[in-house]
């Protein structure tokens, strides 16, 4: 077999454990957690829809492809909370192991490849990597919306903390941004976020 294939068809193979790493957010009907592939895929999707709205121009296939990438170091490193400030202390360390042992299944070309895309997504500095993240963190609050703030709720998540993680938000797009801001006001006021 083609050496570059079998590489190509085993790091396929090994990313399918994406599909086993179980987030916090709930589906929209809050029947169930969603999986960092779910989560993977409806960012990918959300690109594609929600494109016009970027602040700058950027190249889609890239975003998409950042978007469906950013979070397959959580196969070795887990996925850490949002708001679990332990958990963020050792975060970086946890993923950067992953992604050099991830990434390297690939050709090299591909794994050098994948893994700057992966960095570029984790500084958030150009227009791609913005938008992208700004998606990453719109994503799981139009979910939580939808199911009354359950996970909000189940964490006691305070204000603060969803306008800190959300700090960026505003600079891959500032539509989307004024949309999360509505969602925010709307579920302090029904008590499902906590205000300090």
């Amino acid at each position: 077999m083609n050496d570059r294939l079998k590489k190509q068809m085993e790091f396929i193979l090994e990313v399918d454990k994406l599909k086993k790493i179980g987030r916090q957010t709930y589906l929209s009907d809050a029947s169930r957690k969603e999986n960092d592939a779910e989560h993977s895929w409806h960012l990918a999707l959300m690109a594609v829809l929600l494109a016009e709205h970027s602040n700058e121009d950027i190249d889609i296939l890239k975003v998409i492809t950042m978007v469906l990438i950013h979070d397959l170091v959580e196969i070795d490193a887990g996925d850490t909370y949002a708001y679990d400030e332990v958990g963020k202390a050792s975060q970086r360390k946890r993923e950067e192991a992953a992604a050099d042992r991830i990434f390297n299944i690939l050709p090299e070309d591909q794994a050098r490849y994948m893994r700057n895309l992966w960095e570029e997504f984790e500084a958030q500095e150009t227009s791609e990597a913005k938008f992208a993240r700004t998606l990453d963190n719109a994503q799981p609050v139009m979910l939580n919306d939808a199911t009354d703030g359950l996970a909000w709720r189940e964490h006691e998540v305070k204000l603060n903390q969803v306008m800190g993680r959300n700090k960026n938000t505003h600079k891959g797009s500032q539509d989307i941004w004024e949309y999360v801001q509505n969602i925010f006001i709307k579920n302090v006021s029904k008590g499902n976020i906590i205000e300090e």
